[in-house]
């Protein structure tokens, strides 16, 4: 105990000493070669402590990103390209199903037009067979008409002819009455 004690005198001697110099204890050039030492010693200690177990776990965790960042980019690569792929295929069916589309259209069209020709057609044939029956009826009502006109202008020359005293001779009114409506004048 003694020693220590005597080291601790020393110490606070030295203490004493630098403070009387008024300096540091760690700047007196006695004990320098006694600093370098164990910064070298903390130096050594501190450099292999990193190397053994700080920096491989740096290296590692910076290799484990660099790798999921690599893999992150071929995914989203591989990604862009099944997009466009996708995005092709698209565009692909969309044009299909527009040529599809418009070939169906033309079909329905071309079906439409048939039907439509056709109805036009029997609506044609129709109408030409009942514009023939309408022209043979009128025919027949003209000819009846012009029959009724004849007789009737028959009876009137008959009644004018007893009227005017004369005695009616249905030959020479008949004649007469056709003669007139051929548009010839009989005296």
């Amino acid at each position: 105990m003694t020693t220590e004690a005597t080291e601790a005198a020393m110490a606070a001697g030295h203490a004493a000493e630098a403070a009387e110099k008024g300096g540091m204890p760690q700047l007196d050039f006695s004990t320098y070669p006694n600093q370098i030492f164990w910064l070298l010693v903390t130096l050594v200690v501190v450099y292999l402590i990193l190397t053994k177990f700080a920096l491989p776990r740096i290296s590692s965790v910076l290799a484990e990103r660099q790798g999921t960042i690599t893999n992150d980019l071929a995914a989203a690569e591989e990604l862009k390209l099944k997009a466009q792929e996708a995005e092709e295929a698209y565009n692909k069916a969309l044009a299909e199903a527009r040529v599809e589309a418009q070939r169906i259209a033309n079909e329905t069209r071309a079906a439409i037009k048939a039907d439509l020709d056709k109805a036009i057609a029997k609506a044609d044939a129709e109408i030409a067979a009942k514009t023939a029956e309408a022209q043979k009826a009128i025919a027949e009502i003209r000819a009846h008409a012009l029959e009724s006109v004849q007789e009737v202008a028959k009876d009137v020359a008959r009644e004018i002819v007893a009227l005017l005293g004369g005695k009616p001779d249905a030959r020479s009114i008949t004649a007469a009455v056709k003669a007139h409506l051929k548009g010839e004048k009989r005296p």
